[in-house]
């Protein structure tokens, strides 16, 4: 395509407003479609790793005296997984 000539140029407009308009109607739909999962009680991302009865349980190991790397073994937890969520629970 030349873009020197006024009919290059033209069509070159044309195809960069067809791609944003494109563009807007992706978004819209992804939007649209993350509304109707919530809606249904779906939750976008991963899954937690750990729910919150065995968090309860490794708090209370913490708190007892064990250490996070025993808690870790014990739990089969990722000690990366624990931290972080140790740091999200506050």
């Amino acid at each position: 395509m030349d873009t020197s000539t006024p009919h290059g140029e033209l069509l070159f407009s044309i195809f960069g407003a067809l791609a944003q308009y494109e563009q807007a109607l992706t978004r819209e739909r992804v939007i649209a479609g993350l509304a109707a999962a919530k809606r249904r009680g779906k939750r976008a991302g991963q899954p937690q790793a750990l729910d919150q009865e065995k968090i309860d349980q490794i708090i209370e190991a913490l708190e007892a005296g064990v250490s996070k790397s025993a808690v870790c073994r014990t739990f089969s937890v990722a000690r990366s997984t624990l931290i972080d969520t140790l740091a999200r629970i506050g």
